[in-house]
């Protein structure tokens, strides 16, 4: 838990960084994702139900595997808190539209002078309060990363407010959503989707900012343009839908073979 994030240092390398998401509640299959090698794992919360334990125990086996959680959650300073205190990487805050917005994300993971986190060690972040608090305070503030999504056609008015954000250390770019913010619901490659990918890429580079974008299938045919726009983080689809693209295609197949 208390080495330095290996997501952060991966970024800073300036190495591709090559991901999955979550959607089920199996500690098993993250443990898998950081077995095979992912830098890190998205745990989602928002079109998942997870205000429980599991959580935690998706969490920890992350940490048990080495790949590094984020977990998508409400913009709710209290659901930040604990998010990183329960050992979370990163957090990820969908639907943000304004940099106050962003700002007020940002206090809520910082401690203070930076932000308004409230103090408390005795959670697994913590290490169950067995470490003094300036060790604890600076640990999270350095390591936890924080994101927010941009998914909506009003946030590109903003982006370069957004990216300046002081604090702001990623962003996961929303193509499905936003398609529908502009009237195209579905049409997640619509050329005015990928130029907002783009307006996004480049106001991320100004202000040191990493981009990821999720990729569907054909999973490395897609990704390869997203990396030649210059996105920083891959995020390869979901396991429900990796699942149900392996199910169909490969069950097809076989039926074939008769």
């Amino acid at each position: 838990m208390w080495s330095e994030n290996r997501l952060k240092e991966t970024l800073e390398e300036e190495t591709l960084a090559v991901g999955s998401c979550v959607y089920s509640n199996s500690p098993a299959l993250i443990e898998l994702m950081g077995h095979c090698g992912l830098d890190f794992c998205r745990i989602d919360n928002e079109h998942s139900w997870r205000r429980d334990e599991s959580a935690e125990s998706m969490v920890r086996a992350a940490v048990i595997s080495g790949v590094v959680p984020l977990l998508r959650i409400d913009h709710d300073k209290d659901v930040i808190r604990k998010a990183l205190e329960i050992g979370a990487g990163g957090i990820l805050i969908p639907h943000v539209i304004t940099p106050e917005e962003v700002e007020d994300v940002v206090s809520a993971a910082k401690f203070p002078p930076r932000g308004i986190r409230g103090m408390g060690s005795l959670n697994f972040s913590g290490r169950w309060g067995t470490v003094g608090a300036k060790d604890f305070i600076r640990w999270s503030d350095e390591e936890q990363l924080v994101g927010v999504m941009i998914e909506d056609i009003r946030a590109m008015e903003h982006v370069d407010e957004i990216m300046a954000v002081d604090g702001l250390d990623y962003v996961l770019f929303g193509a499905s959503d936003f398609s529908v913010s502009i009237g195209h619901p579905g049409e997640s490659s619509h050329y005015k989707v990928m130029e907002a990918l783009r307006e996004t890429v480049k106001a991320a580079d100004r202000n040191g900012v990493y981009v990821c974008k999720g990729v569907g299938y054909p999973w490395v045919e897609n990704a390869r343009k997203f990396v030649e726009m210059g996105c920083h983080m891959i995020e390869l689809g979901h396991d429900a839908t990796i699942l149900r693209t392996i199910w169909s295609r490969k069950g097809e197949e076989i039926r074939g073979l008769r």
